[in-house]
Order: C-alpha cells, then structure tokens, then sequence
C-alpha cells in the first residue's frame, strides 16, 4: 500500500473529532507545501510490536545516530517554495 493510501486509511480509521481534524491538517499542510515528501509510520517495530502511536510526516532529513549511521528520516517540517 502506498503513503497515501496509508495515511487515508489512518485518518478514516480515526473516531470523530479527531477524525476532522487531522483531514483538515493533513489537507492545510498539503496546500502550503503540495511538494513535501509524505511519510506514515504505523508504529510497529519489524517483529510487529507496538512502539509508538501511528505518525503522519512531512518532509525529510538524514538522522544521524551514535554509532555513526544515518538514514533518511521525515522531519514534520516542509519548506516552502
């Protein structure tokens, strides 16, 4: 399923009001910045396990960790152009 996908079914998913208000953040975030990269984590660990609570994202950047790696993380910010 792709990010959108993903994200749609999550917000549906959702009871009412919150439902309404992540349509109407999500919707705010894409018309100020319709070139930000979309991200959905389901707050699931790779052995299926609950670590978080699902999260919309926006944007990216490179996260960097204390062993020295790094990947490609979303930032909850878009600039704007």
């Amino acid at each position: 399923m792709n990010v959108k996908k993903q994200i749609k079914k999550y917000i549906t998913s959702q009871p009412e009001p919150k439902r309404g208000d992540l349509r109407k953040l999500h919707q705010l975030t894409l018309q100020l910045s319709p070139e930000c990269k979309l991200w959905f984590f389901d707050g699931k660990d790779s052995k299926n396990r609950t670590v978080s609570n699902p999260t919309i994202g926006y944007g990216s950047h490179s996260r960097k960790y204390a062993d020295g790696t790094s990947r490609e993380f979303f930032s909850n910010r878009c600039e704007r152009k």
